[in-house]
């Protein structure tokens, strides 16, 4: 998970204990997210994807090895589709996946919230996005309320907030 490389996020740190300890280095990602899974707090490595009202960007990347991290999709902040669902989430739940952070709209938000798997998003909605790309398009850096991050950067959420951190 970590190729040996020092691991930014201690095990189990909050994110206001991570800010505290890291100061700037700690980048808090100021968006409204709100928590749709099970999981409540994580921190781990993190893989980025562009996907805006498009599915087939994160169905390609969580029907792969996770190896615990979250996935990061940058749905352009659109609530009028859902790129994530159930059947997703328990797809990279089986698949090793940590986690996934939308911006933009989740679905199925009762079933997701008995999944052990971290989902946060803009918002809700009933409407799927359609799997428009049925080839990975990934991406490796986004801009998130302000921040830059990238693949193999590290990501830390809990009940107060999002905080990445750049990969040593």
């Amino acid at each position: 998970m970590t190729d040996g490389a020092p691991t930014p996020i201690l095990p189990g740190e909050a994110t206001a204990d991570l800010c505290d300890r890291l100061g700037e280095q700690a980048r808090v990602c100021h968006l409204p997210w709100r928590s749709y899974g099970g999981l409540q707090a994580a921190g781990a490595p993190m893989a980025c994807v562009q996907a805006f009202e498009d599915a087939g960007p994160l169905r390609a990347l969580l029907d792969t090895p996770g190896q615990g991290r979250i996935l990061v999709a940058d749905a352009g902040g659109g609530l009028r589709v859902a790129v994530l669902g159930e059947r997703m989430a328990r797809l990279g739940l089986a698949n090793g996946w940590r986690g996934v952070i939308v911006h933009g709209a989740v679905r199925d938000v009762a079933a997701l919230a008995g999944l052990d798997f971290a989902v946060l998003a803009l918002g809700a909605v009933p409407r799927r996005a359609p799997a428009q790309s049925h080839a990975e398009t990934r991406h490796g850096a986004l801009a998130l309320g302000g921040v830059a991050i990238a693949d193999g950067d590290w990501v830390a959420l809990d009940a107060d907030g999002v905080v990445f951190v750049r990969s040593a």
